[in-house]
């Protein structure tokens, strides 16, 4: 049967490597074969390593402070985090992706999910290596890809493409025969398979199970009781070819947008608290305008540090009477109620806003009561619909809320951070000609 009407699964995971240092990486090749970290937007602890910093024994969450002298010993190059940047790359990615098929799953910042059933394609391999080779240079990431007739057996074939140069970026599972998924099974650590992680793993390894392998040999009851419910039997059933995880649709509706930050520094100051309220508020009502949506339902947390004594988390939240995507009135919801829990005694650490109850902007409708004042909400939609262009013409935040400049006390440190070269003019590269 030819591959284009063979309907069977057959899904790839397209995997950035080592994401956020090859971003920083695509705007200064000169870290090529360096070791590089990028630190939290605190720039406490490690949330990314190059190979060569692994390679030296640096690792993942490693508190900066304590690593100082290593970064030093071995000219370790550091970088704040700068989202920003992941984030524009990671979309360029995905654009590119959708020129191949739109059936995608965008798993997460750096994973992507294909279904290429309906695909003709011969060589798997050599399909693989060519959307590789493509991403590699259209938009300067490193990627490694698995294929396979499963997620999570895509998912294995790609971290084996990452520990083992020698396959090219790229392996397919795809009609491998037992003995050649068993070679790599052996190869991938329990801990290592998807769904497994470090919480299960020594449960598994207490009923002798330390490979994939070793996994992939029970039975899908032993994987329920070993596991837990469905997943178990889906997990074990995935890993011998039966299909079990379709391609999630990217949901018709959000459910929720939440924007949350640790403070650069602790405060007492309500006017920092405000500060930093307006600007997750300006965010979050941004992100509901990009997807037309309007948000009938608002909260909020301010919060101290769970690490120090007398731990304090204060939350409200706020009914709004009209369904809205208007940044200056979720600001002016919000304030006003962190003006009821906010107490001057608590030094706040940590503070986040949440929007929920959504329905689509063109569904909005005049009540019974009169509540909604038609004429007004047109005027509020236009009025952001301006903003939004004035700021995507000239830049992030050019227009926005004097709230928002009450305090920057609550801004993350990021002394580190690279230029957000995509998103800011002031940030752009230079490029001198001689």
């Amino acid at each position: 049967m030819e591959n284009g009407k063979n309907k069977s699964p057959i899904f790839a995971l397209i995997d950035c490597n080592n994401f956020f240092v090859s971003c920083q990486r695509v705007f200064d090749p000169s870290l090529e074969g360096k070791p590089v970290v990028v630190l939290s937007s605190n720039d406490g602890v490690v949330v990314a390593r190059s190979n060569e910093a692994k390679a030296i024994g640096i690792p993942m969450g490693a508190p900066a402070f304590k690593y100082r002298q290593m970064f030093r010993q071995y000219r370790v190059i550091q970088f704040s985090a700068n989202f920003e940047i992941y984030g524009d790359i990671s979309r360029r990615i995905t654009q590119l992706l959708t020129t191949i098929t739109p059936k995608i799953e965008v798993y997460s910042v750096d994973e992507s999910f294909l279904d290429l059933s309906e695909l003709e394609i011969k060589d798997y391999e050599a399909w693989g290596k060519t959307v590789r080779s493509m991403v590699l240079k259209w938009v300067g990431v490193p990627v490694s890809i698995g294929i396979a007739p499963t997620k999570t057996l895509a998912k294995l074939a790609t971290e084996r493409t990452k520990k083992e140069p020698s396959l090219g970026g790229a392996l397919s599972l795809v009609d491998a025969g037992q003995e050649n998924l068993d070679k790599h099974f052996l190869a991938i650590k329990v801990e290592d398979v998807w769904g497994v992680g470090r919480r299960l793993a020594p449960k598994l390894r207490a009923a002798g199970l330390s490979t994939a392998f070793d996994l992939s040999k029970i039975s899908p009851a032993l994987g329920r009781k070993l596991i837990g419910s469905v997943h178990g039997d889906q997990l074990v059933r995935e890993l011998n070819g039966q299909s079990c995880l379709p391609l999630e649709p990217p949901e018709s509706v959000r459910k929720s947008v939440a924007r949350t930050r640790t403070f650069g520094e602790d405060t007492t100051d309500f006017a920092v608290l405000e500060a930093a309220i307006a600007n997750f508020a300006t965010q979050a009502a941004f992100r509901l305008r990009r997807e037309d949506l309007l948000t009938k339902k608002t909260a909020l947390f301010i919060s101290s540090n769970r690490n120090k004594p007398n731990y304090r988390r204060l939350s409200a939240e706020a009914d709004l009477a009209v369904p809205t995507a208007d940044t200056g009135i979720l600001i002016a919801a919000l304030v006003n109620k962190l003006k009821t829990i906010f107490d001057p005694r608590v030094e706040y650490h940590r503070a986040g806003v949440l929007l929920s109850d959504f329905i689509p902007a063109s569904a909005v409708q005049t009540d019974f009561f009169g509540v909604l004042n038609p004429k007004k909400h047109g005027r509020s939609t236009k009025r952001m619909q301006a903003v939004d262009e004035v700021n995507a013409r000239y830049g992030k935040s050019r227009i926005h809320f004097a709230a928002e400049d009450l305090g920057n006390k609550w801004e993350p440190k990021h002394s580190l951070r690279s230029p957000r070269y995509t998103s800011h003019w002031d940030e752009l590269p230079i490029v001198k000609i001689k």
